[in-house]
């Protein structure tokens, strides 16, 4: 495993620190980046998770895992030949850093130098027609010689063809579960030879996490995320492909599809796709000449992982603030900014509501900034 690239670094008692953050129930994404934001790091925010859950009406205070717990988890890492990696170094995937929310720690097994390279998303079904893994190993190792990383979820079929097809030149496997735990089983060989052979297999869930159903929409996202466009190649009716399609089009990649048989069920998704306007694919010159443009775009610069904002002029919300921020919530899903207009306070009282209510498991967060009550 080559060293990872230069730049900033979280430290040893940074990265402990941000692991027990991330792994604490209730505790996403996108309150790990309130947290941060607030306190200045995951150290000050994890002595203040209890009374901020309280203040958000938990019916019980959760348990935050211990350093030793989250020392097993580096060990665990570390036999894998695995690290976890913090938004904001050197070998976080960057185009990830462009997402609402992206994960704040990646468990990374593998080459970090792969996540330099521009990137496409190769995806579809797992019964897949002979046909469609010809063509989806064709389109990866067409696109690797360009130049091109192959991101894939790992899953049989079309992911498995479109990681084989560029294990040489350059493949990202996302997994639903824990690093060490690869889905399907027969894929384990597949993830270490992806790993020795320059490619990276990533997850941001715990090691030992056995994959569940909705893990995997979870997955997609980070398939999506890392790639400036997204091909789905045979798929079926409301399959998680078409998820994988949809959540690419509204982080603003580029989608393409393989055209199939109307005939066969598999390809009733791909077509869906090209009927709603998405770029169709018989070659990796389609996909090449439309990425063009793009393969030289760098995602933003972060901001310093150890730099504290100032909160110091920012008055804590009151009882009645709390409770107007509840009024105006409900099931239905609400932007933030309506929520300022409507009470009268501040960014900064109102984020600290949603925080403590997140952290209490009663806010459900949505695409677009909004917001809602869990029943």
């Amino acid at each position: 495993m080559s060293a990872p690239a230069a730049g900033p670094r979280l430290s040893d008692r940074q990265r402990l620190a941000w692991l027990r953050l991330i792994r604490t129930p209730n505790v996403g994404p996108a309150s790990f980046r309130e947290l941060i934001n607030h306190f200045g790091s995951a150290e000050a925010a994890l002595e203040m998770l209890p009374e901020l859950m309280i203040s958000g009406g938990a019916n019980r205070i959760i348990r935050i895992p211990s350093v030793a717990e989250a020392e097993a988890e580096l060990d665990a890492a570390r036999r894998a030949g695995a690290r976890f990696v913090g938004i904001g170094e050197a070998d976080y995937p960057p185009l990830l850093k462009t997402l609402d929310n992206p994960p704040p720690l990646l468990a990374v097994k593998g080459e970090g130098a792969v996540f330099r390279l521009p990137a496409v998303a190769i995806v579809g079904a797992r019964n897949a027609s002979l046909a469609g893994i010809k063509m989806a190993r064709m389109l990866a190792t067409d696109l690797g010689l360009d130049g091109y990383a192959i991101v894939s979820g790992l899953a049989r079929g079309i992911d498995t063809a479109a990681h084989k097809g560029s294990v040489s030149t350059g493949t990202i496997g996302v997994l639903a579960g824990g690093l060490d735990v690869p889905y399907p089983p027969e894929n384990a060989g597949l993830c270490d030879e992806i790993a020795d052979r320059g490619g990276a297999i990533v997850s941001e869930m715990p090691f030992g996490w056995q994959p569940r159903a909705q893990d995997f929409p979870r997955r997609n996202r980070l398939v999506a995320g890392m790639a400036l466009g997204l091909v789905v190649v045979e798929a079926a009716q409301r399959s998680g492909s078409l998820i994988s399609a949809r959540l690419a089009n509204e982080m603003g990649r580029l989608v393409f599809a393989v055209p199939g048989s109307p005939l066969d069920p598999r390809a009733a998704g791909c077509n869906a796709l090209l009927k709603d306007g998405v770029t169709l694919v018989t070659e990796a010159a389609d996909v090449l000449g439309a990425l063009a443009p793009l393969a030289g775009t760098r995602a933003p610069r972060t901001a310093p992982i150890a730099e504290a904002p100032d909160i110091s002029a920012m008055p804590p919300p009151g009882e009645n603030d709390r409770a107007d921020v509840l009024e105006a919530l409900g099931p239905t899903p609400t932007g933030i900014d309506e929520i300022i207009r409507h009470t009268g306070l501040s960014a900064a009282q109102i984020a600290m509501v949603l925080l403590e209510l997140d952290l209490a498991g009663r806010l459900e967060r949505h695409a677009g900034g909004n917001v809602s009550l869990i029943a």
